[in-house]
């Protein structure tokens, strides 16, 4: 319980914050607006759950967003040209892995630092689709929306999906030697070295997931919508970054988990609607999730500063 209390410390105040709802705003748990806002969180939770594997691995990744807008309009133009579903998707997830793999070769084997390499990839990728599609709208075939089946059992595959990768990653890290390493990598590099552990490889390696789960948030977010907007991934960086950050896990790498990424999301993603439902001004937003944040960092430091040897 001690080692995961940050988690337990998210999941008590969402379920603080659901409980008041309750009390003030029964009408926030309406089923359908309610499964909704749920699943147009899953391709944010597929990115923070990404995000969180390379924080832990001691690097970070502030592309993800371009990354993810990049895979979108490839898997719309592909599926505006009548191409199977399969087809598109398969484009998109291409084009994550190469564009994960780029950030992996320039800070796992040139040594590059990855705030400096993301910040140039993420720049790169944005202007492209900016001269690319110049804003464009990209309409998608009827075939493409919910994965061509009804809107409730679409909602249901998107969540259901999201939930199994979260499950299948934070099963992979407690008990395969890849997660393992990440977590050994992101303590001391030189530790892990030593150890047999090969750093140069677990970092591309945490890219390259990286960028697939970019391609994945993407095909989960491109299915819900009859259009596509260049800028779909704006903002993401950040949403997925405080995400992890919140849900437990060390800015300095090396510890948490990924259980914590869903309440630590789910309770930055509820601000907004909880004010909206309890008739507050929604300027009190940013300023309630930077809050949220700031706590979260300062119980990090906390963490580390007891942890150190007296």
């Amino acid at each position: 319980m001690k080692k995961h209390s940050r988690e337990w410390t998210v999941t008590a105040a969402l379920a603080l914050l659901m409980l008041l709802l309750v009390w003030l705003a029964p009408h926030f748990f309406q089923t359908q607006p309610l499964l909704s806002r749920v699943t147009s969180q899953m391709p944010a939770l597929i990115a923070a759950i990404g995000i969180a594997l390379v924080i832990i691995s001691r690097q970070i990744d502030i592309s993800i967003g371009s990354q993810f807008g990049m895979c979108a309009v490839i898997a719309g133009l592909v599926a505006a040209a009548k191409l199977p579903l399969a087809v598109a998707i398969a484009a998109a997830l291409g084009a994550g892995l190469l564009m994960g793999a780029l950030n992996g070769l320039l800070v796992a084997y040139l040594g590059l630092p990855s705030i400096v390499v993301t910040l140039a990839t993420m720049v790169t990728w944005q202007e492209t689709l900016r001269l690319w599609q110049q804003g464009r709208l990209l309409n998608l075939p009827p075939g493409v929306q919910w994965f061509g089946m009804s809107q409730a059992q679409g909602q249901g595959l998107v969540i259901g999906v999201t939930l199994l990768i979260l499950l299948l990653l934070a099963w992979g890290m407690k008990h395969l030697a890849a997660g393992r390493h990440l977590y050994a990598v992101g303590s001391d590099a030189e530790a892990a070295r030593l150890a047999g552990i090969n750093p140069g490889h677990t970092t591309f390696g945490v890219f390259v997931v990286m960028g697939l789960l970019a391609a994945v948030a993407a095909v989960m977010n491109l299915v819900q919508s009859p259009q596509v907007q260049p800028s779909c991934g704006d903002g993401l960086e950040l949403k997925a970054i405080a995400a992890a950050v919140v849900g437990g896990i060390a800015i300095r790498g090396g510890r948490g988990t990924l259980w914590g990424v869903l309440p630590g999301l789910l309770l930055l993603a509820s601000v907004n609607p909880a004010l909206t439902h309890l008739h507050q001004p929604p300027y009190w937003e940013k300023a309630i999730q930077g809050l949220v944040i700031l706590l979260a960092v300062v119980a990090d430091r906390f963490q580390n500063i007891k942890n150190q040897p007296r």
